[in-house]
Order: C-alpha cells, then structure tokens, then sequence
C-alpha cells in the first residue's frame, strides 16, 4: 500500500553532532522500498481505484522501450495488487486484452502461485499467461523473464531453460531482470553449488559494457553464495572482486537515487558479510533514504529496522576502526 504518511514532514528528533553521524541521514528520514516520482502517482491513484496511470506508465516503458524499468514497475503494481485488487480487477474488466494489463496479470498470477504449497501445478495453469503477454509485444524481454522464474518454481528441465534463456536474450541481451532470473534458476539446479553460478555471472558482466547493471551479477551471486552457499566454496577474491565491480557501477548513479537503490541496498549487505565496513559505510552514503525490503527481510520481518541496525553497526566499525584490515580494500582497475 502507498504510505501516504511518508508525504509528511517527517518529524525531526535531537540527532548526534555530524562528526558522529558518519555522514549518514536521520533514521527518521529513510523510507522502506519508496517508489520513484513516476511510480509513486500510478500507486496513489491506484489505491482510489484508478488504473489510468498504471496504464499510461506501462504504455511509455514500452513504447520507450525501457525495460529495466518496465520490469521494475510491473513487479511493484503486481505487489500492490496483491493486496488492493479493484483497480486492477477493473482494468481486466474493461481491457482484458491490454497488452500492459495481459503482463501485469502473468505478474500477479506468478507471484500468488509462488507462495501456495500447490506451486507446481498452479504455475502450470499461469503458462498460457506468460505465453499471451509474451506474444502482445515481441520485443519485451520481461515475459521472458517471467517465464524464466516460471521454469525455476515449475523445475523445469535444462533443455527448456535453455531455450527460454535464448529467447530472452535475443530480445535484450543486457536485461538485468532475465540475468537475476537465471541466476537463481542455475543455483536451483546445481543444488547449493556456487562455484557455476560464479561462473555464469563473471562471464555476463565481462561482456557487458561498464554501466550496465549486469555488471552487479557477480554481486548478486556472492550475496547467493554468503546466505545460501553450503556447497562448493567460492574463493574471497571472487567475492571481493564481484563487490568491486558493483562499488564501480554504483559510482556511475547519482547519490540518494531511487533507480540504483535496490543494488546499492543488496551490495551493502554483501561487504558487510565480507568485513568491509567503510566501503560499506561509502555505499549507505550513496543510498541516502532509500532502503528496500530485500535483503534485510532474509534476516528480518522488519526490513527497516534491520536495515536501520546494519547502518548503525557500520557506522561505529568504520569510524572507530578506519581503513582498518577489513575495512576496505583498494580495488583495482578493471575486470
């Protein structure tokens, strides 16, 4: 649901002197998974019922051809909807063949399927979804990413993975949505084996062009690999160079930016694991207010709060211990 309180002046309580703070914002002032000033309207309008400006936002990714964002914007609607159905529910009504509206339903009939203990055998029954909203825009790699995650819930073979895979990238080879989609699907088959999915994500970002969000994959394997990993190791020096590349990428996005923020989020998780701590306090700098839900919510069912606790603890490590053995590393040119 849209927090209607976070349009609000928040309240500004007695703070420590700056010297304390780290360079880091009020707790007051971070917002959990706060949507950009694109979003934001198409989800206050949606909580009054209205799907106009869903609709009309989901029409310009496409039609710009943004798919990075078309799949983030596609995930938060279908969430929303999730819990506050009747916009939607309308726009199925009154446009049931929208090509925006056919794919945020394969969306939200993915995600109710994900949670049930029948998971299998009801995303069966979504594949003819996924194939509609694939078929209403060939261009749109986000079906495909869909379809992707589809075939991980379903187990579905190799040989039809790979197929998948093909298609997605035929359509954007540097869709970061369809690369996590993999990812997470290699690291499923090969059953707690990182050392592959190391591979998978090392080979992705060294084709990728420098600012490619593709280039924060190795990342995303290494926080698989510290919350997950109890199979083949990973050596740390994968580790630490994937942080490396996802500390360059970050570099290239303005600070206190909501478009970067689930990245920035996820790789301070990552170098807080990995004991570099003033890297990481770089990073919170860079994040400004914006928290998201994953992945403090691995540890949490309050994903501010942990997020808030993680902030406090690498402000005293960094601080107290500067550029100390583990408080961050010199990194070097290139990967």
């Amino acid at each position: 649901m849209v927090d209607t309180m976070a349009l609000l002046p928040p309240f500004r309580a007695s703070r420590r002197p700056p010297y304390l703070t780290g360079g880091l914002i009020a707790d007051d002032e971070v917002l959990l998974d706060a949507p950009d000033d694109r979003l934001g309207p198409a989800l206050v309008a949606a909580g009054q019922g209205s799907y106009e400006r869903a609709s009309r936002l989901l029409a310009a990714t496409r039609q710009d051809a943004a798919w990075e964002l078309r799949d983030r914007y596609v995930r938060r609607l279908a969430a929303f909807a999730r819990s506050r159905s009747e916009w939607y529910d309308t726009w199925r009504a009154e446009a049931p063949q929208d090509v925006d509206r056919l794919l945020l339903g394969a969306q939200l009939a993915v995600d109710r399927a994900w949670d049930s203990p029948a998971r299998a055998e009801l995303l069966r029954e979504v594949s003819p979804l996924i194939t509609a909203a694939a078929r209403g825009e060939d261009r749109d790699p986000v079906p495909w990413r869909l379809a992707l995650d589809h075939a991980r819930g379903s187990q579905a073979g190799p040989t039809y993975f790979g197929e998948l895979w093909e298609a997605a990238v035929r359509r954007a080879p540097l869709h970061y949505g369809c690369h996590v989609a993999a990812l997470r699907y290699l690291a499923t088959s090969w059953r707690g084996s990182h050392r592959e999915c190391f591979d998978f994500a090392e080979r992705a970002a060294q084709d990728a062009p420098a600012g490619s969000l593709v280039q924060a994959l190795p990342a995303r394997a290494t926080l698989a690999c510290l919350t997950e990993g109890s199979g083949t190791a990973v050596a740390r020096e994968r580790m630490d160079a994937a942080a490396d590349r996802a500390v360059e990428l970050s570099a290239t996005f303005a600070a206190a930016d909501p478009w970067p923020a689930e990245i920035r989020n996820k790789l301070v998780f990552v170098l807080v694991r990995l004991g570099r701590w003033t890297d990481a306090l770089d990073q919170l700098r860079m994040i400004g207010p914006y928290a998201t839900s994953f992945p403090w919510s691995r540890e949490s069912e309050d994903p501010l709060g942990r997020f808030l606790e993680v902030r406090e603890e690498v402000r005293r490590h960094a601080l107290i211990h500067p550029r100390s053995e583990h408080g961050g590393r010199v990194r070097s040119g290139g990967h």
